[in-house]
């Protein structure tokens, strides 16, 4: 169980801050090795600065974990996301124990905010654009995977709560394109139902919307839809598609 080391008053609701190097401190956070301290795909926007131990940064590429960078003590993570307010683009975990600093978010903020406007625009467009492209070089790695051109029965729910159903296409163990003139958001998270034949219920699969094509766009191979991603899914669901996808590959 993770161990909490923060200095707080409780009763009154008072955060004693000290400092760590240049940086401000609101907690501290003990780690075991290999504990995660934050998931790929999930929020938050805490910056934390590793105070001793390491922190290995790696992300899931199919079914095989990517190594991106080891840190070590002194250096800061997870600012992407607070830059950008976007999700978590890699998994932190804990090598040997470790202890880390959690930033604290009002200085941060302040130093944050002096910097001017258009500079903080810069910021923020480099941080999502960043993210862009490790989706998409994911998305290529996921590509050494069999892409099977077949139609199959979808279903999922949109932010109103209104049942679609589509065909679909060109599908791997990492995603698949949904054909439809009314494609979700590009990075909106839902639930997706895919029908495999002979199978008496429908995989259920946690999705992010990757891409879209919309109708008046009118660009690229794939008609109006979107591209969708796998994040997650059982570990049954996920060998069925895996041998569906095999049976239609031999």
């Amino acid at each position: 169980m993770r161990l909490l080391k923060k200095e707080l008053y409780k009763g009154i609701g008072i955060i004693i801050l000290r400092r760590y190097k240049m940086f401000t401190l609101a907690s501290e956070e003990t780690y075991t090795d290999g504990q995660v301290i934050f998931n790929e795909n999930s929020s938050g926007d805490w910056v934390y600065v590793i105070i001793s131990g390491a922190v290995e940064i790696s992300k899931m590429i199919g079914e095989k974990k990517c190594i991106l960078e080891m840190l070590k003590e002194g250096e800061p993570f997870g600012e992407l996301s607070y830059i950008g307010n976007i999700k978590r683009t890699a998994t932190a975990t804990a090598i040997g124990e470790t202890t880390v600093g959690i930033i604290d978010r009002n200085s941060l903020d302040q130093e944050f905010n002096k910097i001017s406007s258009d500079f903080r625009s810069i910021l923020v467009a480099v941080a999502k654009r960043f993210k862009t492209m490790i989706e998409r070089m994911t998305d290529f790695s996921n590509r050494i995977e069999p892409r099977i051109l077949k139609k199959l029965s979808v279903s999922y729910k949109d932010k109103k709560s209104f049942l679609s159903a589509y065909n679909t296409f060109d599908i791997s163990g990492g995603g698949l394109f949904i054909m439809t003139s009314t494609p979700l958001h590009e990075g909106e998270d839902f639930l997706l139902k895919l029908q495999l034949p002979k199978l008496p219920e429908p995989l259920k699969i946690k999705c992010t919307v990757a891409w879209t094509n919309r109708e008046e766009e009118g660009k690229g191979k794939h008609p109006p839809g979107m591209g969708i991603k796998f994040s997650e899914m059982s570990d049954k669901d996920n060998k069925r598609l895996k041998k569906y996808i095999k049976s239609l590959a031999m």
